[in-house]
């Protein structure tokens, strides 16, 4: 069976589940799932349940799908995501993308728990997405292209939509949110960085840096959909502060800020 029939049997399953397709589709990060908790009418599927479907192996990530229905829109919610420093392939770790984009999805926030490099973010902060930098070490379009998908070289000019951006400034102020922008750095992990690299990183312009996100956009690209990306700084990366980074307290700060992220997500999927 080839990765398009894969796909595409992956989303008839859940055609099979449900009467409205999703126009929507968020991927919750690292310990940011009560937005697909408390989705409306939500019908809670294990990523196990579904053909092909990578589950992921990290803590904060509960791995199953949420469709239900935000502000008047079919929404499809990711609670967790696999990673490459998992071992899984990157078209494996965006296989949910393509499935999102063939059911008809056209709008996707992308949200990651992220380390802070820029000296003036804080723990706590909710950063917009303007741009990234793929430092991972692949590309998940490497290969035969499918044309089905996309083409063979998508423009990456903007790969966060400006629109959407800027809708989500508004639902920010809407929600007494103090949103700041910036650029993501994405790195293979699964270590966290060095001092080192923490200064390389600054020096040749991020603003926060993760493990996830850019695959997914390079592909939500390729297929067309418009992206969003926020993240949550969840610590201060490495150097910055003396003390030492621990995966368990990377959770425990976006599981504070996840509430406050589902407000916010709720605000830009009602002004769509």
């Amino acid at each position: 069976m080839s990765y398009y029939e894969q796909v595409e049997e992956a989303a008839e399953a859940i055609r099979r589940r449900i009467e409205v397709l999703p126009t929507v589709a968020v991927v919750l990060g690292t310990g940011l799932g009560q937005f697909a908790e408390a989705l409306p009418g939500g019908q809670f599927v294990p990523y196990g349940d579904l053909p092909h479907w990578p589950v992921p192996a990290v803590s904060g990530h509960a791995g199953r799908l949420v469709l239900g229905h935000a502000k008047g829109h079919a929404v499809a919610a990711l609670s967790g995501r696999c990673h490459a420093y998992e071992g899984f392939d990157l078209r494996v770790v965006t296989f949910a993308i393509r499935v999102l984009g063939l059911l008809g999805v056209t709008h996707l926030i992308l949200t990651n728990a992220a380390g802070a490099i820029n000296p003036a973010f804080s723990p706590g902060m909710l950063m917009v997405l303007d741009d990234h930098i793929n430092l991972i070490g692949g590309n998940p379009l490497v290969g035969a292209n499918e044309d089905r998908f996309g083409t063979r070289s998508p423009d990456l000019t903007a790969v966060y939509s400006n629109r959407l951006r800027a809708l989500a400034h508004e639902a920010g102020k809407a929600c007494a949110l103090r949103l700041v922008h910036g650029v993501y750095a994405a790195v293979l992990g699964p270590s966290y960085e060095t001092p080192a690299e923490i200064r390389y990183l600054r020096a040749i312009g991020a603003d926060a840096v993760g493990m996830s996100t850019v695959p997914e956009a390079i592909v939500a690209r390729h297929m067309g959909l418009e992206v969003l990306g926020i993240s949550c700084i969840t610590n201060m990366a490495a150097g910055i502060r003396p003390q030492p980074l621990d995966h368990r307290d990377v959770v425990e700060t976006a599981r504070r800020q996840s509430g406050h992220l589902a407000a916010l997500l709720d605000s830009v999927i009602g002004r769509l």
